[in-house]
């Protein structure tokens, strides 16, 4: 996959907000190597059995056979427990938090651009902790970040739970996950973090001695999101015309598109039309100006709106000479998400442009809220499961049934556990498999 310098920069704004988070929360960015020596994936047995199929393996170099086989890194949670094994000694050393970002491989048989795709990039938190609890906490926190930004930047209405044991990441002890919706109401699994317990710890033998002076092996997590978060905003938020993109993310938020048919219009047009995007510029709003002639008005309108830009400023002679401009909304389509006779003035503008951001961004994540939850459906029962997911509809009811039953599930219906979600409701259920009491309810859907 090639990601061109547009869908880059949507990369790049949840670098930006990732990384302050991550540093607010005291992690250190850093780099491991990306060949992995094929024994170190081989210490934790679950690790090798999950990721085995996917691996990609270097056996020469140099022109010779390897002695040993070296795997393209597919995570790095071996080649990380090799080091801390080195840089952790003591309780004094603990926590050690660190994040790296970078690309993996891991060899997809289908593959679809941004969800499943053969090298994708990502940021990979690793981190080493005295406790269970503070490794608990540190797993918890950060699957939080990730739903933070899912709903504050990305627009996107996750729902943010626990794996079931079957969906479990391998080596993990405990998963927890933030699910969305796409568009076409499959499951995308938008962010993990894993509570690791001491079983890479243990493959290792990353000890530090503790305040007693024992010496114990270190509780970890692992977290992670990647591209295929743009590939979440895209099928989240798109429509027929293209890309709609939420302004806190979008590399342009605002395009300008001088109009004029007269030569004698030119020159005035696009006078008001570079001290609009100067003015917008230093208000910090990210802001485009379209001043090439070689593509009329209408082709530009149609472009912007297929990359998704949420707004458009046009302006034209008549604009010019009454200080005004039209701004269209990428998210109200037609006449309806136009509107006349914004002043040019500087203050006003900016205070207008300013409040529709919030605004688009504000309808972008209710619409995607509102299109979720009227596709869940509330089950009590195998059967009702099994109509909704052939809706379409992800299906949300008790569940306490066995390993075998959700494997069951998964080959009559096509359909996962997605999550068992944080927020629950209250008291006993009834397992809608077995009939058995159940204390949480699950959410089944089809998912890419």
């Amino acid at each position: 996959m090639v990601i061109r310098p547009y869908g880059y920069a949507i990369w790049e704004a949840i670098q930006d907000y990732l990384n302050v988070k991550f540093n607010e929360t005291g992690h250190s960015n850093m780099y491991f190597p990306q060949l992995i020596p094929y024994s170190f994936i081989e210490k934790e047995a679950s690790h090798v059995e999950g990721f085995s199929p996917e691996l990609a393996l270097v056996t020469i170099g140099g022109g010779k056979e390897l002695e040993e086989k070296l795997v393209v890194r597919p995570t790095s949670e071996t080649i990380v427990n090799h080091m801390f094994t080195q840089w952790i000694h003591s309780y004094r050393d603990l926590p050690l938090m660190v994040n790296q970002w970078a690309n993996v491989t891991r060899w997809e048989m289908r593959t679809k651009p941004f969800v499943r795709t053969l090298e994708f990039l990502w940021q990979e938190g690793h981190t080493a902790h005295a406790t269970p609890e503070e490794a608990e906490k540190e797993a918890i926190q950060m699957i939080d970040v990730y739903t933070k930004f899912a709903y504050e930047e990305a627009a996107i209405p996750v729902i943010a739970g626990r794996k079931s044991k079957v969906e479990t990441f391998a080596g993990a002890v405990r998963t927890y996950t933030i699910e969305a919706m796409m568009g076409d109401r499959k499951a995308l699994q938008a962010g993990t973090s894993h509570n690791l317990g001491q079983n890479f710890s243990r493959a290792f033998g990353t000890l530090f001695t503790d305040e007693s002076g024992q010496r114990q092996h270190v509780w970890q997590t692992s977290w992670a999101v990647s591209t295929r978060f743009v590939g979440g905003i895209i099928m989240t938020h798109g429509d027929d015309t293209g890309l709609m993109l939420p302004p806190k993310i979008a590399p342009i938020q605002v395009v300008i598109v001088p109009i004029w048919k007269k030569e004698d219009d030119k020159a005035a047009v696009l006078n008001a039309a570079s001290s609009v995007k100067d003015a917008l510029h230093t208000a910090g709003i990210k802001v485009k100006l379209d001043d090439t002639d070689q593509r009329t008005p209408g082709w530009k309108f149609n472009f912007w709106e297929m990359k998704g830009v949420p707004l458009r400023i046009e302006i034209g002679p008549r604009d010019v000479s009454s200080q005004s401009v039209v701004v269209c909304r990428r998210d109200v389509p037609g006449k309806q998400g136009k509107i006349f006779g914004i002043s040019m003035e500087s203050s006003i503008l900016e205070a207008y442009i300013k409040d529709k951001l919030d605004e688009i961004q504000s309808s972008l994540l209710r619409q995607a809220k509102s299109f979720r939850d009227s596709n869940i459906v509330d089950v009590s029962s195998y059967d009702e499961l099994k109509v909704a997911i052939s809706q379409g509809k992800w299906a949300r009811g008790p569940w306490s049934a066995s390993d075998k039953d959700e494997l069951k599930v998964k080959e009559e219906t096509g359909a996962t556990i997605r999550c068992f979600p944080f927020d629950q409701p209250h008291g006993i259920k009834t397992c809608l498999m077995t009939g058995n009491p159940a204390e949480e309810v699950a959410i089944f859907a089809k998912s890419y």
